[in-house]
């Protein structure tokens, strides 16, 4: 008997429910429960039609009720596209930025070379796959920890712990110092042979440490895969600049040159001094677990000697009050969303009302959002600047705008307008100064964090 056969019997006998399979009583009651009457057949005719559901189901009574005009908004401008790739956590990250950036050089428009960072992004974490193979060599090729790590030895995600360990080490330049090309603009072949060069080499290693071989020859092999990797990553995204010479066009039509910079002493200039993990707290709503309580997820990070994920776990109610005090004082923050859900993009707006699958199915789909966790129904796949918030009389918010990277042409000219009850349901985490904190939240921040394994079902 094979083993997963001998577990599933296990696992039944110790259940006080027997499991049966179905039965012809049970196929016939489940399909006699479809009553084919005149609405049922309207709405097959409907859905088997070409239109999407999404057209299907859109909510006529809401539209033209929500409106793009907020009474809070920081000073932003441009809009950016990260195109067929995963990095929006490096953009959001640096659009944070960007509007200091322009009006320290005097500039109209600007952007960051995210090509630059990507590179050394998927670089370092290709290293942390490789430490994380060494430390975990003796275990079994079926642990789970191991099965983890070969799934997916890099990819393009990220939060912004990842921009801030990859900045701090090499700091970034301007994007036309490094501009995007094909594999940074669509990253699935590249990361697709980057990954497969790390299996292999992960296995390698593997094997030599079950030999016994000696750390000196296992360090070796290290490199030997890290300079495959480097040579990848250099043939499809060019080599990044040690210095460069940045030639640009101030609001006022002067022609400047900053010269034999280097990107480390460029990111010095640019970000504040203040700009980092002590200061800037990842505060998240996560209704799984207890509040107030500090979460640090293993090895959730891009750099060996980097910082891990580290969130600060806050009620509703203390996230939206400190956001409101970041927007009112001009500070945009990076947040994330599962924005997959209820978003009409040709409107640029989210609301869980927006779309009435229930009535359309006859089905309740509706669950609260612990349990869309819980489940994997819903968490965080996206993120995107919060620049803007809209409040009534009582000072109460109504609605929040992003600011988001799919270019002008997605949404409301490159921005999404997403309603108070939206933010209840699929906001998950922004970064925000911890000036914004309330004091119960600030007093939370020095305990010691709690850890969680890589494979948790938020992350």
């Amino acid at each position: 008997m094979k083993f997963q056969a001998i577990l599933a019997s296990l696992l039944l006998a110790g259940s006080s429910l027997c499991a049966q399979s179905l039965t012809e009583k049970d196929l016939q009651d489940i399909k006699g429960s479809f009553k084919k009457d005149a609405s049922t057949r309207a709405i097959q005719n409907v859905l088997t039609n070409d239109k999407s559901i999404n057209e299907n189901a859109l909510n006529r009574e809401l539209q033209g009720k929500i409106d793009h005009y907020f009474k809070y908004r920081v000073k932003v401008k441009g809009i950016t596209d990260q195109h067929q790739s995963g990095r929006c956590w490096m953009f959001t990250s640096m659009n944070v930025l960007r509007p200091g950036v322009m009006e320290k050089y005097g500039l109209t428009n600007f952007d960051f070379s995210h090509n630059y960072l990507y590179f050394w992004d998927i670089f370092e974490k290709s290293n942390l796959f490789l430490e994380n193979i060494i430390a975990t060599g003796k275990k079994p090729m079926d642990d789970f920890e191991v099965i983890t790590y070969f799934r997916s030895p890099v990819d393009d995600g990220g939060v912004w712990n990842s921009y801030y360990n990859i900045a701090k080490k090499y700091g970034v330049v301007p994007q036309s110092v490094m501009p995007e090309t094909a594999h940074s603009d669509n990253t699935s072949s590249l990361t697709s042979f980057v990954k497969e060069r790390l299996r292999k080499g992960g296995y390698e290693i593997r094997e030599m440490i079950a030999a016994g071989k000696k750390d000196k020859e296992i360090r070796a092999e290290k490199i030997a895969v890290l300079k495959d990797v480097y040579r990848i990553l250099a043939l499809c995204l060019g080599e990044p600049p040690v210095q460069f010479t940045w030639r640009y066009t101030d609001k006022d039509g002067n022609i400047r040159e900053l010269k034999d910079y280097t990107p480390m002493r460029f990111y010095q200039e640019i970000t504040p001094a203040d700009y980092n993990p002590d200061n800037y707290i990842m505060i998240m709503h996560d209704p799984t677990r207890e509040y107030y309580k500090i979460y640090e997820i293993k090895n959730y990070r891009n750099a060996y000697e980097g910082v891990n994920w580290t969130y600060l776990n806050l009620p509703l109610e203390d996230i939206k009050a400190a956001a409101i005090a970041s927007i009112k004082n001009n500070e945009a923050m990076y947040t994330s969303s599962d924005v997959g859900k209820f978003l009409n993009i040709k409107e640029g707006i989210l609301d869980p009302e927006m779309y009435e699958y229930n009535e359309l199915f006859g089905v309740d789909f509706s669950m609260d959002k612990k349990a869309r966790i819980l489940t994997r129904q819903s968490g965080s796949s996206h993120a995107m600047t919060l620049i803007a918030v809209d409040v009534d009389d009582n000072g109460k918010p109504t609605k929040w705008e992003f600011e988001n990277s799919w270019g002008a042409s997605a949404g409301h000219q490159g921005y999404l307008t997403f309603t108070d009850k939206w933010f209840d349901e699929y906001i998950f985490r922004i970064i925000i100064h911890k000036k914004y904190l309330g004091e119960k939240a600030v007093k939370s921040l020095g305990q010691k964090p709690i850890l969680l394994p890589v494979w948790d079902y938020m992350f």
